[in-house]
């Protein structure tokens, strides 16, 4: 199976227990235009509202305290989970020496990010970067270290791309396929907000010759929240993600899009699981605010495992779907051959 690359060190894929292949812990999420707000402390009596918009409270989208994320992830151990992605890239203020110390704090296994976020977020010295000087630096990130740490990459992405995608976000995606295909590590991606966004970015990336078995496109509740357009990606090989677990309101934030409920998501997954596409799929929660963090009363990195099962009992799904989703499938989408342990 290769090695899984942490911020403490490569290790066994088969060490591995449950895991959530797509969370933030150290991340500013805020609206550039919005960074020099005042930020407020979120008390109990606004909390529900402030997370019912999201990140549109600049209060709201950043999280950048140790004591905090080592509190979570200390919650998350408690409820069975063993590893945690950080699809924090570069763009969203992330800290891979804050990672390491964090990992260490609560004994959680923690996976870095290489790549970047979408154009509205990054400076314009990085805009002016060429592909080759993209994918030098996304490799480098894998083997060597993010920002001039030692601190090394196990994961290229969530890479970001708009809607329509920008001729930069075409560069930098063209960048990390390459990157990924070079270092054998998987490419996540998160695609713009259109049905044909996906497609589109998998014929930007073909002549990479990414595998799709590599490739992880992200938030197929917003996406396909009614499942439909999934299956014909799923034909193709890669991997699916519904990460917008614990979001449950008819509100979204960034759009008229009716949200699947953890009910609905579960449902579609069951579905394809059926068709047999079940190695395909992925699940997490994509925590990126403050209030779906326990210490301010959301659900938490563990709500997967934790309220999970019970509702796969309910819908009569076979348990031996829920390891396949949160060990077997996010283990062996994060392996690649590295140096032996």
């Amino acid at each position: 199976m290769g090695i899984i690359r942490t911020v403490r060190g490569d290790i066994n894929p088969r060490s591995i227990g449950n895991s959530m292949i797509h969370e933030h812990i150290i991340f500013d999420i805020t609206l550039p235009e919005k960074r020099n707000q005042s930020k407020t402390i979120i008390s109990m009596n606004q909390r529900w509202q402030i997370d019912y918009l999201s990140n549109q409270d600049p209060s709201n989208s950043f999280q950048e305290d140790i004591t905090t994320a080592a509190d979570e992830l200390g919650y998350f151990s408690s409820d069975g989970g063993s590893l945690i992605v950080d699809q924090s890239v570069f763009g969203l203020n992330r800290s891979p020496l804050k990672l390491l110390q964090i990992s260490k704090l609560s004994g959680v296994h923690i996976v870095a990010a290489a790549g970047s976020y979408t154009e509205h977020y990054l400076p314009q010295e990085f805009l002016e970067m060429d592909i080759a000087s993209l994918t030098e630096r996304f490799i480098s990130e894998v083997n060597l270290g993010i920002e001039g740490t030692s601190v090394k990459a196990g994961i290229i992405g969530e890479i970001g791309c708009s809607w329509p995608i920008t001729a930069f976000e075409k560069k930098a995606l063209f960048a990390a396929a390459s990157a990924a295909y070079k270092t054998g590590v998987a490419l996540s991606i998160h695609p713009g907000r259109s049905k044909d966004a996906c497609f589109e970015i998998l014929k930007i990336i073909e002549p990479t010759g990414i595998n799709p078995d590599r490739i992880i496109l992200c938030h197929m509740d917003r996406t396909y929240p009614d499942g439909n357009g999934i299956r014909q990606l799923l034909e193709l090989g890669i991997n699916a993600e519904w990460d917008f677990f614990g979001i449950e309101q008819s509100y979204y934030w960034m759009g008229n899009v009716e949200l699947p409920n953890d009910f609905a998501r579960l449902k579609q997954i069951n579905t394809f699981a059926d068709l047999g596409y079940a190695n395909q799929i992925l699940v997490s929660h994509d925590i990126c605010t403050k209030t779906r963090m326990r210490s301010f009363g959301g659900h938490g990195y563990g709500h997967i495992l934790r309220n999970g099962p019970e509702l796969f009992k309910r819908l009569g799904i076979d348990e031996s779907l829920f390891e396949q989703l949160i060990k077997i499938n996010p283990r062996e989408t994060l392996a690649f051959k590295g140096d032996s342990i």
